[in-house]
């Protein structure tokens, strides 16, 4: 299933960041501490041009501590990048993002002009609610689905530096298709973009590989009666079971059993959860560069014996 989903208020916005960009002096990208490749928009790293960029990866509370250090460590081998794990609803270093747009821009330490600094991110990553904490005031719509704010506004910190907030941008087609499974299992695309059981299918498939205990526990599964390795829609099916989600007959509905697990994975009642690290993420895009490739070279065969053909 590929997962796509790109409102024409994006398509806008990606106008708009691309014209103000030279203006800019630092961009500030938030990611999901869960998915930080996933929820890194490629289309962001072609518009920030060679601005230094600080990752914050955010909702640090959901995820696991120990993948997030490794996400941290693998993006700061390029020097014009650093990072900062938080938590934006419970921000207690408010000053952090400051000193570090102040590191990665020097040249404005002696100037009376402000530091310019773009705060970007994916719809739902927690770009307003992180604005409303540093800024100490609600300034930045805040909602509890994607898409909320819709276009550009400046912000003054009052700290010398001035935030230019932008709407959570996606791409029109989530590639490699395990980001887009990714994003919707986190809440970054809209519920009516993708097939409820399908994401709940590949979440499983990930806790049951990498979090199994804590998939037993939360659903009191018992590992001496069910194999966790076996058919994960059959795993679906007796979560479902044992949640109650049944329909006359006895039958389970998959779809509520399926937003249970979902809305338990995004609220993080299973726990500290990352759905990727970077060695996983360097595999899947190894494959998927490989997978392109042959498409292209079959293309390629295929159109040369056309013309041998036609000849």
């Amino acid at each position: 299933m590929a997962i796509q989903w790109f409102p024409g208020h994006m398509h806008k916005a990606r106008k708009e960041i691309k014209k103000v960009m030279s203006q800019i002096d630092v961009v500030i990208e938030i990611l999901d501490a869960r998915i930080p490749f996933s929820s890194s928009n490629p289309m962001i790293r072609q518009l920030k041009e060679d601005k230094p960029c600080i990752k914050i990866l955010n909702k640090s509370d959901l995820a696991d501590p120990e993948v997030i250090k490794a996400w941290q460590e693998h993006f700061e081998k390029d020097a014009q990048v650093k990072t900062l794990a938080i938590s934006a609803n419970t921000l207690s270093n408010k000053g952090a993002i400051a000193n570090l747009c102040r590191k990665l821009a020097p040249h404005r330490q002696d100037s009376d002009k402000p530091i310019n600094a773009m705060i970007m991110g994916i719809p739902n990553v927690g770009k307003s609610t992180l604005i409303n904490s540093i800024a100490g005031r609600a300034i930045a719509k805040v909602g509890n689905e994607p898409a909320v704010t819709k276009r550009q506004q400046k912000i003054n910190l009052d700290n010398g530096i001035v935030l230019s907030d932008t709407p959570g941008v996606l791409w029109p087609k989530l590639e490699p298709e395990t980001c887009g499974y990714r994003l919707a299992a986190t809440g970054a695309v809209k519920d009516t973009a993708m097939e409820y059981e399908s994401v709940a299918i590949f979440a499983l498939e990930h806790l049951a590989n990498h979090y199994p205990e804590a998939l037993a526990t939360r659903f009191k599964l018992d590992f001496s009666t069910f194999d966790l390795q076996q058919d994960k829609l059959e795993l679906l099916k007796l979560i479902g079971s044992k949640r109650g989600c049944l329909r006359a007959g006895g039958v389970v509905d998959l779809y509520q059993a399926a937003t249970i697990i979902l809305n338990e994975l995004r609220s993080g009642k299973l726990g500290q959860i990352c759905l990727e690290t970077p060695e996983m993420m360097e595999r899947e895009l190894a494959e998927f560069r490989a997978m392109i490739e042959a498409k292209r070279q079959a293309e390629e065969e295929a159109k040369q014996k056309r013309n041998q053909d036609a000849d």
